[in-house]
């Protein structure tokens, strides 16, 4: 059995993730990347140079953790060094979307403060966390994928400077691309929160307060497991 019709249900459920990627403008031309680890070592990943509106689950890619192609009638993303990197140091992770939503891409370009490391909105604090900005390197680089590692292990999204968004997260690429709609909408929030004036923070306290949300509901945090502690910590 070949890999794509063993795992024809999550081919199915990527794809879903590329056009409304696509649909919703988060990715361009053929820009953005994705990627699910849908076994130990195997990871579904999208093809290079084609459009997400146009991707299909025969375009999938299937790659080992070294980057070898297991399956696929396209070679993958040139940005694949990038996720090996992502999935060797957060063994936590499962699926990752890299894509460039215009709203935390303002963040991405801005030389003013990133409001997105900041406690703004209760939803993103609890199911996303801080997203630091990770200093430029040229796509396509090994350099790139080495100037996320002092972050890594800290954070689950990040806005990669002067180039776009990636957020990872341990559960699958659907719910990835449902954090990717949810933090795009609080960057939409917080321009035109910016445009009015000072923009209101939530408290130390009322952290301390979500926090006990977290333990009571056994919810994961930001970060590889053990990393962060509480949520006053991570903002403050």
């Amino acid at each position: 059995m070949s890999l794509l019709e063993k795992h024809r249900d999550k081919a199915v459920r990527f794809v879903e993730v590329c056009h409304k990627l696509a649909a919703k403008s988060f990715v361009t031309s053929h820009g953005g990347n994705l990627a699910w680890l849908v076994e130990k070592n195997v990871i579904m990943i999208t093809a290079t140079c084609l459009s997400k509106a146009d991707h299909t689950p025969e375009d999938v890619v299937f790659i080992d953790n070294d980057g070898k192609v297991l399956e696929g009638r396209n070679k993958p993303t040139g940005e694949t060094p990038m996720y090996l990197e992502f999935f060797r140091s957060r063994p936590d992770i499962n699926s990752v979307i890299h894509c460039h939503p215009e709203c935390c891409g303002a963040y991405a370009v801005t030389a003013e403060t990133n409001l997105l490391m900041r406690p703004i909105y209760p939803e993103i604090c609890l199911e996303i966390g801080p997203v630091p900005v990770v200093p430029y390197a040229t796509p396509l680089t090994k350099k790139l994928a080495d100037n996320f590692k002092p972050v890594l292990p800290k954070y689950n999204a990040f806005l990669m400077e002067n180039h776009g968004l990636v957020l990872m997260t341990s559960k699958d690429i659907r719910w990835a691309y449902l954090l990717v709609e949810e933090l795009e909408g609080a960057a939409a929030s917080l321009l035109q929160a910016q445009a009015i004036g000072k923009v209101k923070e939530i408290s130390r306290e009322n952290l301390i307060e979500m926090d006990e949300i977290i333990a009571k509901r056994n919810l994961p945090r930001c970060g590889a497991p053990g990393i962060n502690k509480n949520l006053s910590e991570l903002y403050f």
